[in-house]
C-alpha cells in the first residue's frame, strides 16, 4: 500500500497511551507509539534499525527513551538512537512520525506535513459529544463504498432511516466536485423505539446529507428530521468518520460526534443528548461493521458491476481515492461500468 503519512490520521484515543508503548498500523506499516519524558506522545517505525525487533514490545526508560526489548538500543521522540554496547556506533536512528494530540485522539503524519494540513472537521455552532473507534474487517475501498450510499439502510440497519417498503419514496441527489463528493437522501423515518427518544413523530422525514473528502479519507454526515410540513425537529446530529486503512484487509473507523440545538426550547435536554448520541452512533456503525465481512472480498475494480443511480459516488470516488489520497496518476481508461438509471433519476 502507498505511504499516506503526508496526511494526518487519527490512530488511537489519547487516553489509551500511558506508560507502555503501543503498536498501531497505518497503510500496511507498523508504528510504536509512546510518551517521552515530558508526557508528549511520539511515534517511531515499529522495527528497531538493528535487527528489526518490534519497539512496541519494549519499554520507556525514566529518561523517556523507547528501549528495544532485544539488545537495548534506545530512541528519543525524534528517532535519534543509541546502542548501549557500542556508544560510538553511528546510524542508529529510527524513522519518526509527527504526533498531534487533538479532539482526545492521537494523530500521526510525516514530520514534513505542516500543521495547517490538519483536517478541519468540527462544524461551527455544534458541540462535541464523544468519539469512538471500530474495526472494519474489509479493505478501505469496500468500507468506503459502504459509506457512499444509503440504499442498504433498510437491509443492514434497524433504527435510523426507512423501511424496505419505503424505498420507492427515497429522494436522492449526488454531486461530484474536484476534491470531494456530496450526497443527499430524504425518506420517511421507519417505525422505531427511537422515535420518542429523538423527539420524533410518526410520519417525520429522515434527512441524511454527507460530504466525503480524501485528505485523508473521511466522511462528514449531517442527520436531522422534519415533519411532513417541513418543520425541523429539535436537534441536528453531525458525525465525522475517518476511515483509516490499517492493512490491506482491515480499516479502522474513528468517529467523532457533534450536536446542534435547532430549537432553544429543548436546550435543557442537551445533557441527555450528549450521552445518548454517541451510543446511537456506535450501534449504527456496528451494524455496518458486522455486515462488512460478508462483502470484504469485493474487487477494487467496478468492472462488470451493474450499478444504479445510488452508486454514482462510487465511480467518481475511485478517481479521488487514487489521485488525492494515494497520490497516483489516474488511469487513462476508466473500466467500463454499466450504470442502470431508474425512472425519475
Amino acid at each position: 500500500m502507498p505511504d499516506v503519512t503526508r496526511f494526518f490520521h487519527p490512530v488511537l484515543s489519547a487516553r489509551e497511551l500511558r506508560k507502555k508503548p503501543l503498536r498501531i498500523e497505518l497503510a500496511g506499516r507498523a508504528y510504536a507509539l509512546f510518551r517521552d519524558g515530558t508526557g508528549k506522545a511520539a511515534a517511531l517505525a515499529d522495527a528497531c534499525p538493528h535487527r528489526f525487533a518490534p519497539l512496541s514490545a519494549g519499554r520507556v526508560s525514566k529518561e523517556g527513551r523507547l528501549t528495544c526489548p532485544y539488545h537495548g538500543w534506545n530512541f528519543d521522540a525524534e528517532g535519534h538512537g543509541r546502542s548501549p554496547s557500542q556508544p560510538d556506533l553511528k546510524k542508529c536512528d529510527a524513522r519518526a512520525l509527527q504526533v498531534v494530540e487533538r479532539h482526545g485522539y492521537l494523530w500521526v503524519a510525516s514530520r514534513d506535513t505542516p500543521l495547517s494540513a490538519f483536517p478541519d472537521f468540527a462544524p461551527e455552532g455544534h458541540e462535541a459529544t464523544g468519539s469512538f473507534s471500530m474495526l472494519f474487517r474489509a479493505p478501505l475501498h469496500v468500507a468506503l463504498d459502504n459509506f457512499s450510499e444509503d440504499e442498504h439502510t433498510p437491509f443492514v440497519h434497524t433504527r435510523l432511516g426507512w423501511d424496505d417498503h419505503d424505498t420507492s419514496a427515497i429522494e436522492f441527489s449526488a454531486e461530484n466536485h474536484e476534491d470531494h463528493t456530496e450526497v443527499h437522501y430524504r425518506a420517511p423515518q421507519r417505525e422505531s423505539w427511537l422515535i420518542q427518544l429523538l423527539l420524533l413523530k410518526k410520519g417525520d422525514v429522515f434527512h441524511n446529507d454527507w460530504v466525503t473528502r480524501f485528505d485523508p479519507v473521511r466522511t462528514s454526515y449531517s442527520i436531522h428530521w422534519r415533519s411532513p410540513s417541513g418543520e425541523p425537529r429539535p436537534f441536528l446530529y453531525h458525525f465525522a468518520i475517518f476511515m483509516v486503512p490499517e492493512t490491506e484487509k482491515t480499516t479502522r473507523f474513528h468517529v467523532f460526534s457533534f450536536v446542534k440545538v435547532l430549537d432553544p426550547r429543548f436546550q435543557p435536554l442537551l445533557p441527555v443528548v450528549r450521552l445518548a448520541q454517541p451510543v446511537l452512533a456506535w450501534f449504527e456503525i456496528r451494524d455496518d461493521a458486522l455486515f462488512i465481512p460478508t462483502v470484504a472480498d469485493t474487487p477494487y475494480s467496478l468492472k462488470g458491476m451493474r450499478l444504479g443511480k445510488y452508486d454514482k459516488p462510487l465511480i467518481y470516488q475511485r478517481k479521488l481515492l487514487e489521485r488525492i489520497y494515494y497520490g497516483q496518476s489516474p488511469e487513462e481508461h476508466v473500466p467500463p461500468v454499466s450504470l442502470v438509471q431508474s425512472s425519475g433519476s
